[in-house]
């Protein structure tokens, strides 16, 4: 036994030391910590999965077999591998921090965790927590500084790589015992107000400040009050601990501001608090798929007892104002509630001032940041869908067609459209195959009419995302089918063959015998990549064999065109 755990312990030790190494022999490890005052070093953190004869140390842990039985048992007992092989890897591990601790390769913090098959199963145990108490103190004073200098007096907008590291250092139990929640808010809304007008950044931050308090939710938080497990899916189960009941923790103190900034004060914010400001954030400013963790942490809160948490179920989150989520008149009552992504509508009379208020309603929200990816739930008199087979029949998809159906709203629902039009969000209320961006009812309604609104669809089909989406190819087909294939329709046509798929085929040829037509397609198509030329003539071609041989068979400006068309796809 005692070479059988020799050789594992020497396995193990030479693992730990060829990775310090390999870090130690870095050369752009002081540039890296140049870029922000707030990283004190590279790493604080790593892993070691120990498999006799192919043992690894990572700074990355994916957890990708956590869930799996090992169905290998390890040689070792779980006693053994805590009370003898634990602490010798440990003192392997701290002689080496001992001596990186001021380098920039180690953090403030460091955790040395580890992952053994033993006789009982695979076990997996923190075995080194350790601190540098000189690079704490020097953090938070960074910290304090960052936060006094750029955002409390600040009036300038911030980096992101910045938020990266202040959003998780605000919430870390090591730089910040006691948990001001208010005060680390007021931080989180500081970052986004000064980032306003910069909306790529500003979604750069926001996803810094989703990504920290989502962590601390999951990490922190909830299992306080939950037993949490994995389900196959990696999405996280909560059932609630017996007895579990949500500790009062008015008082909180700033004093974490450091002794200068120091003056301690009362609160009423909860750390419950921070779990409902997590949950806004994912809501309002997460992708659809995100969205039912934003929920999910609703209805955890309000296990807990929260009535902000369940008003909030029932009204939204407050972020609105009261008149800007309900209005009421003779002829419509709109309802809004942003953490259910739900517009109510009940047009009380059917005329066009009711939809012309209800779409008002819709687009001043949306401007304002509700949830692109809604759904309406409509009770009206009227069953009208848009002529295009398989939409989906919802309620999302009558509002709009009813609304259509005045003439006078058309350049009100172009402005919604814009306004709505946003790729890698879907109506709420469409799955699969009918999945469609949101703006999708008014847009493909206004490109069927009327041909002034073909600018509209153009700039539709440049935002799908064609790897989820599919109904562009019914809207294509019916536009086609409305429109003909005319001067003022090709670069519509064009845009939207750009984000069709292989099962869409156009009976359009007998069109483009026509060589006018003919030419102004192929101008249209000579402006695209090759691959995209490509995917454009399929619909109408077929394969690009199938455009060679009827080259080959055409004659005069006809083949001139069609060969044309060939180069374009680079064939």
């Amino acid at each position: 036994m005692s070479t059988l755990y020799d050789q594992a312990m020497e396995e193990m030790i030479t693992t730990i030391h060829e990775w310090f190494d390999e870090q130690d022999k870095r050369d752009d490890l002081e540039s890296v910590v140049k870029r922000t005052t707030l990283q004190m070093g590279v790493f604080n953190d790593i892993v070691l999965d120990y498999r006799p004869g192919r043992t690894t140390i990572d700074s990355l842990d994916l957890g990708l077999d956590d869930d799996v039985k090992s169905k290998q048992a390890g040689a070792f007992t779980e006693e053994q591998v805590r009370n003898e092989i634990g602490p010798k890897l440990v003192e392997v591990v701290q002689g080496r921090l001992d001596k990186l601790a001021d380098t920039p390769l180690i953090d403030y913090r460091f955790t040395f965790r580890g992952k053994f098959p033993t006789t009982e199963g695979k076990l997996q145990l923190t075995l080194l927590e350790w601190i540098n108490e000189e690079k704490r103190q020097l953090l938070l004073e960074r910290i304090h500084t960052y936060v006094e200098k750029k955002l409390e007096h600040g009036t300038y907008p911030t980096k992101p790589l910045e938020s990266f590291f202040l959003t998780s250092h605000l919430l870390d139990p090591k730089l910040f015992p006691e948990l001001d929640v208010a005060w680390t808010i007021r931080q989180y809304d500081r970052i986004q107000a000064l980032n306003q007008g910069r909306p790529e950044s500003l979604a750069e931050h926001r996803g810094e400040i989703t990504r920290a308090v989502t962590t601390w939710a999951e990490n922190q938080f909830l299992p306080q009050y939950y037993d949490v497990q994995s389900s196959p899916y990696r999405t996280n189960e909560y059932s609630l601990k017996p007895g579990a009941t949500l500790q009062s923790n008015i008082k909180t103190q700033t004093g974490h501001h450091s002794d200068e900034h120091g003056k301690q004060q009362t609160s009423e914010t909860q750390p419950i608090d921070l779990l409902l400001y997590a949950a806004v954030m994912i809501l309002r400013f997460e992708p659809s798929y995100s969205k039912p963790k934003g929920v999910t942490f609703l209805e955890l809160a309000k296990q807990l007892g929260s009535k902000r948490a369940a008003r909030m179920m029932t009204e939204g989150s407050g972020t609105y104002a009261k008149d800007d989520i309900h209005v009421k008149t003779e002829e419509v009552e709109c309802k809004a509630n942003d953490v259910f992504a739900l517009m109510t509508i009940h047009i009380r009379k059917e005329e066009r001032s009711a939809y012309q208020q209800a779409l008002t309603f819709i687009t001043h929200l949306l401007k304002q940041g509700f949830p692109k990816g809604y759904k309406v739930k409509l009770k009206s008199a009227v069953k009208q869908y848009l002529p295009i087979k398989g939409l989906a029949k919802s309620d999302t998809h009558r509002f709009f067609a009813n609304a259509l159906e005045y003439p006078e709203l058309h350049p009100l629902l172009e402005e919604y459209a814009r306004e709505a039009i946003q790729e890698f969000e879907f109506y709420e209320d469409t799955e699969g195959e009918k999945s469609c961006m949101p703006g999708s009812y008014a847009t493909f309604g206004l490109g069927l009419v009327d041909e002034q609104y073909f600018p509209l669809v153009e700039y539709y089909m440049g935002e799908v995302d064609d790897e989820h989406q599919l109904i562009q190819d019914k809207f294509i087909a019916a536009l086609v089918e409305k429109q003909g294939v005319q001067a003022q329709s090709i670069p519509a046509l064009v845009a939207s063959l750009r984000r069709s798929t292989d099962s869409l085929k156009l009976k359009i040829q007998p069109e483009l015998e026509n060589e006018e037509i003919l030419e102004l397609l192929v101008r249209q198509i000579q402006k695209l990549e090759h691959y995209e030329a490509e995917r454009v003539i399929y619909p109408i071609f077929g394969k690009v064999e199938k455009l060679s041989t009827l080259a080959r068979k055409a004659e005069g400006r006809r083949k001139e065109l069609l060969l044309e068309l060939l180069q374009a796809a680079g064939k």
